[in-house]
């Protein structure tokens, strides 16, 4: 799938595509203009990808081909045995985790999961957890910490299931409940944005000593087009509304709001999933050893501490 910014691109590259095959079929020497065209497309990626507006940030996270949850965890881990059910409701096919092996490491892995076709879509209710699934999250964590073991989170969804259903079972409840909890684990916690971080349906799993969000993620209280309808009672002005939110990766490094960028391959994750995904899991490796190090009473202080210094607080 090709995003508007992107046609550019692929007009060049289906060019050089031509000039190859034309190159093959007559004969004739053109790898001089082949390598010409090659340069030029090479520095119009690193122009276009450079230079992307907040709203093509958030398209580029919402590509279909980049990767899930799932994907990564299956990509980082050795081994990884997955856990369900909150033991109360049911459970959430949207929230998953379970333990995973990591250069003979244990970790706990959870994250929101989206599906690929339409099927997949509506059982994993396209990525937005019921309050079942939050305390599914928890138990596991809870879990991890009764085992002694780092806990890093995949945080991708557009928000919290907001259903009727999912409110009568205390979805705010269940997410303000894991808040609590997640600042008093006495474990490592890594949160990794990977794709989008919507409201309250992000933060319920990203209560960490680190926060981290891949370069090509973003993460707000709401989504571009939400804004854009409570603001301009219309989709329309999303764009606009992408911009005022300053959702972005640099955006929210430059508010302090999270810990680090993870740079993505050129193009997106999507284009090279393997490389993404050693990038990301040599980062996992460096934080859960720095973390490791740091004895849990200090760590839980200092994770106290960080979310208690975002924002302003003016007293009356």
């Amino acid at each position: 799938m090709l995003l508007d910014f992107e046609q550019p691109i692929a007009a060049l590259e289906g060019k050089l595509q031509e000039m190859k095959k034309l190159a093959d079929e007559s004969q004739v020497d053109v790898s001089e203009a082949v390598k010409a065209l090659e340069e030029k497309i090479r520095t119009l990626k690193k122009e276009t990808y450079a230079n992307l507006t907040r709203w093509q940030r958030v398209q580029l996270s919402r590509h279909p081909d980049r990767p899930y949850t799932l994907d990564y965890i299956h990509g980082i881990t050795d081994k990884f045995v997955e856990l369900h059910g909150d033991r109360t409701v049911s459970d959430d096919k949207a929230m998953v985790g379970g333990f995973g092996e990591v250069d003979g490491r244990s970790v706990m892995f959870i994250g929101q999961q989206k599906g690929r076709n339409t099927k997949q879509r509506q059982m994993r209710n396209f990525g937005m957890a019921n309050p079942e699934g939050y305390r599914k999250a928890l138990r596991m964590m809870k879990m991890a910490e009764k085992f002694n073991k780092p806990i890093v989170t995949f945080i991708d969804t557009p928000g919290a299931f907001p259903g009727l259903e999912a409110e009568e079972r205390g979805q705010g409840e269940a997410i303000a409940r894991n808040l609590k909890e997640m600042f008093m684990l006495k474990v490592p916690v890594i949160c990794v944005i990977i794709g989008e971080g919507a409201s309250g349906g992000a933060l319920g799993i990203a209560i960490g000593d680190r926060v981290m969000m891949l370069e090509n993620t973003w993460y707000s209280v709401i989504s571009p087009e939400s804004c854009s309808s409570i603001l301009w009672r219309s989709w329309n002005y999303k764009e606009q509304a992408a911009e005022a939110l300053k959702l972005t990766a640099t955006d929210m490094l430059q508010n302090k709001l999270i810990d680090g960028i993870i740079k993505e391959p050129l193009g997106g994750a999507h284009l090279n999933p393997n490389k993404m995904m050693a990038t990301l899991k040599k980062e996992i490796i460096r934080l859960l050893d720095e973390l490791g190090t740091m004895d849990p009473e200090e760590r839980i202080m200092e994770r106290i501490e960080k979310f208690s210094n975002m924002g302003v607080v003016l007293e009356a």
